[in-house]
């Protein structure tokens, strides 16, 4: 069972935003399922699980300082792609793919979004 029904970050560029996550989370399989007219966009598998939202108060989306949203990648090489996918598109690099010390297997790669929020990707399969 997942813990989560989904991840919403803030955006003050919907257009860019959108482009920048058709790419970037294409490379794990997600999809855009649905726009919410100028309010936002949801991606997915099947289901909803990651929103690009403007905030509901009507005040400019900022960034969670410690905040990461990080998704899973079955293999290194899409975490390789999901890094390349995100700096060409426009995000800044946070940390080049490569292995992490936390945890077995761990591997990993960092990237701000064009809005500053924080993403990863990781895959704990062996090399």
């Amino acid at each position: 069972m997942s813990v989560y029904t989904h991840v919403t970050v803030g955006s003050n560029d919907l257009a860019k935003a959108r482009q920048f996550y058709d790419i970037v989370l294409g490379q794990l399989g997600l999809n855009r399922l649905m726009d919410l007219e100028e309010n936002g966009s949801i991606w997915g598998d099947k289901t909803p699980a990651f929103f690009v939202l403007r905030p509901a108060n009507g005040a400019p989306a900022t960034v969670g300082n410690g905040v990461t949203v990080s998704f899973q990648a079955p293999n290194r090489e899409v975490v390789a792609n999901f890094h390349t996918a995100a700096i060409s598109a426009g995000g800044r690099c946070e940390g080049q793919p490569g292995p992490r010390s936390w945890a077995p297997h761990a591997y990993a790669a960092y990237a701000r979004d064009p809005d500053g929020n924080k993403l990863a990707v990781y895959c704990f399969e062996p090399a």
